[in-house]
């Protein structure tokens, strides 16, 4: 246990980064889901719209550091790729 108030502190501060971590991350994630489901439901329009939310949340992740750059990059060309896939398959 911390001794010190700086050390308690600390220990505070670290437990508040964790759970904004944690909302962060999860944001990031149940827009990837979001955005997945309405491509497999063959909802092309409001998977559109629901691609600069899903930016967002990436980019906020990787700017707090819940994840690296290139797996947001990484992360967003495959939702891109399965859009246009999505797309071609339907006409």
């Amino acid at each position: 246990m911390a001794i010190t108030s700086s050390a308690k502190r600390a220990i505070r501060n670290a437990e508040r980064r964790r759970l904004m971590n944690l909302v962060r991350a999860d944001t990031a994630k149940d827009a990837l889901k979001d955005f997945r489901k309405l491509v497999e439901e063959g909802k092309q329009a409001e998977a559109e719209k629901a691609l600069p939310a899903l930016y967002k949340a990436l980019d906020k992740a990787v700017k707090r550091g819940v994840i690296k750059k290139n797996t947001s990059a990484r992360k967003k060309s495959r939702a891109v790729a399965l859009l246009r896939k999505s797309a071609k398959l339907r006409k």
